[in-house]
């Protein structure tokens, strides 16, 4: 019957053309790809650092998400696709390696963070940590999340070496990471809080307010670190990416927003 030989033959054709294309790579003709996930304080230097790294990657879409490094970390655990991960922390990072989610041999720590107290108020003075803390007019202390935020970690910690933490204790209003907690401060919701000074020196708020540096002794070093998850290991930028951020034009970046350099 024709109709059943045309349609045979047609069968027939698609057969061929799907095994023709069962020949070709899987990702023929697809742009490389990219996929960050990166602690809340690198928000602002992000889109710099992936200009960047485009110069020496061209064809490269990367993608960016951003929250808390612990929240990034359970995300993760739970099957995210990410391809790196950049924390404000070592630990999470190591803790990612150790649960098998994360090649431990890739862990690259590539800057260091500073913390800083700021304020928005006109007229607080912020001529040390103790008196701004215990000064009445600060009735709304901003600081992110101890448990999942590496900056929340660390104001807690310059809290406690203060002495200072049960006096603190009734002002604190916290974020969810530290972008939050600098947004609690820039709307007025809070009257000082404990932030990233990448953040600060954002061009979006490098002039509001003012800040003053916690000293590092009050806390534990914030090294931050980038590692390659499960989900990246395959993927050849990832490793290129790990190894950007060690290179001349990225730690000219990170400096600029006040990283130290490991």
């Amino acid at each position: 019957m024709p109709s059943a030989v045309k349609l045979r033959f047609i069968a027939a054709l698609l057969l061929c053309t799907a095994a023709r294309g069962a020949d070709l790579p899987a990702d023929a003709g697809r742009p490389a790809a990219l996929s960050i996930a990166a602690a809340a304080n690198f928000t602002p230097v992000l889109a710099e650092l992936d200009r960047a790294f485009s110069r020496t990657e061209p064809g490269v879409a990367v993608t960016t998400a951003t929250g808390a490094s612990g929240s990034l970390f359970a995300q993760i655990r739970n099957g995210a696709p990410f391809d790196v991960f950049l924390s404000a922390d070592l630990d999470f990072p190591r803790r990612l390696a150790q649960a098998g989610d994360a090649d431990g041999a890739s862990i690259t720590r590539f800057a260091t963070g500073r913390l800083v107290l700021w304020t928005t108020r006109p007229g607080l003075a912020l001529d040390s940590i103790a008196g701004a803390v215990q000064d009445p007019r600060v009735r709304k202390l901003a600081i992110a999340n101890p448990l999942t935020a590496p900056y929340g970690r660390a104001a807690r910690q310059a809290l406690d070496r203060l002495g200072l933490a049960a006096a603190a204790a009734p002002k604190l209003v916290t974020g969810e990471n530290i972008s939050q907690t600098a947004a609690f401060v820039s709307t007025g919701n809070a009257d000082a809080g404990f932030v990233a000074l990448s953040l600060v020196l954002a061009p979006k708020l490098k002039d509001r307010g003012h800040w003053i540096e916690v000293p590092a002794a009050l806390y534990d070093p914030l090294d931050h670190a980038a590692v390659i998850t499960n989900h990246g290991a395959a993927n050849p930028e990832a490793r290129r990416y790990l190894a950007f951020l060690l290179t001349p034009a990225a730690r000219v970046i990170l400096q600029r927003y006040g990283y130290g350099l490991p």
